[in-house]
C-alpha cells in the first residue's frame, strides 16, 4: 500500500509513477479529492468538537448560576439544545467520514507500487533488459526432447495419472523423479542456510485473509487464489512461501539491532492461473501446484537495494553449481508484479523451446507490503519505529529446475545425467546409474 500522504501531498509525482507501470491516472485523481474529502471532514469535525468541549465548560459555569440567575438558566438550557445540534452533526460528519475512509482504503489496496528511477519504462516483457548472461547452451548433434517426453519415457513423471487423481495443470513424480525433486529442495536449502545465512523455517501452507492482504494477494487476486472454508474459518492456500514468511512479524515492532531478517523455505504453491488458459498447458512449467525454495528479508530501508543484489546472486549460484545456462533480466514497468518496486528475472535456458524461461523473480517491495501489514522496527533503542522494507525471490522454482536438468542434460537417446552438485543427495536411491563418477536416469 502506498503512503496516503502521496494523495495529498505527492499527487502528481504519484500519477508520473504509476502512469510508468500503465496505470489509469483517473483513479488517483478521483483518491485525491477523497482524500483531499477526508481532511476537509477531520478538519470540520475536530473544529465542532472543539467547539463543543469550550461550550461543555460555559454550560457548567451558567447551571452553577442558575439557581440565583434565571437568566443564566435559559442561556444553560439554548446551549445544551445547541450542542445537541453540533452532536448530531458530528455524528453525521463522523459516519461520512468512516464511509470515506472505507472507499480509500479499498481503492488504495488495488494501486501498485511506484516503480524505482532506474526501472525502464515499457508494456510488456519485450522491453525487459538483459543485465548479464552465464553460461553457454550446449551443442546438441540430435533434436532434443522436451521434459515431457524425457520424463514419460524414464517413468518419472505421470501426467495422466494426475490428471485421474486431481485433473488438469496437476504431475505425479515417481521413483527417480521424485527422488530428485527433493535432492533439488535439499540442495537449495542447505545452500542457502549453510552459506548465503537465511534462517529456514517451515511456515503454515494455509494463512488467512489479513496475511494474503499483507503482502498484496488481496483484494486484487482473489481470483487466482485457492480458498477453503471449514465452519466459519476462511484460509487461502499460499501461491508462494513469500506470504507467510513476509508476514512473520506482521504488526509487530522489531526491537533496535535486530534487522536484518533473512529466511528461506520450501513449500508447495497453489495458484489457479487464472486468465493463464492455453498457456503452457504441456508439462511442468505453469501448474495449479508445484513446489519452490523461497528467499525472504526484511531489511533497513537503506540497505534494501543492496540486499536486492545480493539475493539475485544468490539465486545466480543455485544455476551455476548446477551448471545450467541462464540469463538475468531487469523486468520494465509494465512486467513488474504488483508489489514490487523494481525486480530482476532469472531465466535458465531450455533446449526443447530453444529459449531462456523464467526460473526466479528476485523484487524489492520497498516499504508497500510493511506498510499493508504493519511491519515497523526501530533504528535505536527508544527511536520512533519505522516501516522496514521486505524483499522476496525464488531460490529457485524446484519444478522448473528438474525440467531445465532434464532438457539441458539429455543424451540422444533421451537418459539424462545428474549434476555432479546433486550426487550426495541420492548416493544409493533407486532408479540412478552410476557411470563412472556420474549418475544418470536411465531407461
Amino acid at each position: 500500500m502506498l503512503d496516503p500522504r502521496y494523495f495529498q501531498e505527492n499527487v502528481a509525482e504519484l500519477e508520473k509513477g504509476l502512469k510508468r507501470r500503465n496505470f489509469d491516472p483517473e483513479l488517483i485523481t478521483q483518491l485525491s479529492k477523497l482524500s483531499q474529502s477526508r481532511r476537509e471532514l477531520i478538519q470540520q469535525t475536530e473544529s465542532l468538537k472543539a467547539e463543543r468541549n469550550k461550550a461543555s465548560q460555559e454550560i457548567a459555569q451558567l447551571k452553577a448560576k442558575s439557581k440565583s440567575d434565571p437568566e443564566a438558566a435559559a442561556l444553560a438550557n439554548k446551549r445544551v439544545e445547541e450542542m445537541r445540534a453540533v452532536g448530531d452533526k458530528v455524528k453525521a460528519l463522523d459516519e461520512e467520514l468512516k464511509k470515506i475512509e472505507e472507499t480509500l482504503q479499498n481503492e488504495t489496496y488495488r494501486i501498485p507500487n511506484i516503480p524505482h528511477p532506474d526501472v525502464p519504462y515499457g508494456t510488456g516483457a519485450e522491453q525487459n533488459v538483459c543485465v548479464r548472461t552465464w553460461g553457454k547452451p550446449r551443442d546438441l548433434d540430435f533434436e532434443p526432447k522436451d521434459h515431457v517426453a524425457i520424463g514419460e519415457r524414464l517413468g518419472i513423471l505421470d501426467f495422466e495419472r494426475a490428471g485421474k487423481l486431481s485433473g488438469a495443470r496437476f504431475s505425479l513424480y515417481r521413483g527417480a523423479g521424485a527422488s530428485l525433486e527433493r535432492a533439488l529442495i535439499q540442495f537449495m536449502l542447505d545452500l542457502h542456510t549453510r552459506e548465503h545465512g537465511y534462517e529456514e523455517v517451515i511456515p503454515p501452507f494455509m494463512v488467512n485473509r489479513a496475511s494474503m492482504t499483507g503482502t498484496g494477494q488481496l483484494p486484487k487476486f482473489e481470483e487466482d487464489l485457492f480458498k477453503t472454508n471449514v465452519a466459519d474459518r476462511e484460509l487461502f492456500l499460499i501461491p508462494t512461501s513469500e506470504v507467510p514468511l513476509t508476514n512473520i512479524y506482521r504488526d509487530e515492532i522489531i526491537e533496535a539491532g535486530k534487522l536484518p531478517f533473512y529466511f528461506t523455505a520450501y513449500s508447495p504453491c497453489f495458484r489457479s492461473e487464472a486468465g493463464s488458459y492455453g498457456k503452457d498447458t504441456r508439462g511442468l512449467i505453469r501448474q495449479h501446484q508445484f513446489q519452490k525454495v523461497e528467499l525472504v528479508k526484511l531489511v533497513e530501508p537503506e540497505k534494501s537495494y543492496e540486499e536486492l543484489e545480493k539475493m539475485v546472486q544468490n539465486a545466480e549460484k543455485v544455476l551455476q553449481l548446477l551448471e545450467l545456462p541462464y540469463q538475468v533480466m531487469g523486468l520494465c514497468t509494465g512486467d513488474m508484479g504488483f508489489a514490487a518496486a523494481k525486480t530482476y528475472d532469472l531465466e535458465v535456458w531450455l533446449p526443447a523451446q530453444k529459449a531462456y524461461r523464467e526460473i526466479s523473480s528476485c523484487s524489492n517491495c520497498e516499504d508497500f507490503q510493511a506498510r499493508r501489514a504493519g511491519i515497523r522496527y526501530r533504528a535505536e533503542a527508544q527511536g520512533k519505529p519505522k516501516l522496514v522494507h521486505t524483499l522476496n525471490g525464488s531460490g529457485l522454482a524446484t519444478g522448473r529446475t528438474f525440467v531445465a536438468i532434464l532438457e539441458n542434460f539429455q543424451d540422444k537417446d533421451g537418459n539424462v545425467r545428474v549434476p555432479k552438485v546433486l550426487h550426495r543427495y541420492l548416493d544409493g536411491a533407486r532408479g540412478f546409474t552410476r557411470v563412472g563418477d556420474e549418475l544418470w536416469i536411465k531407461a
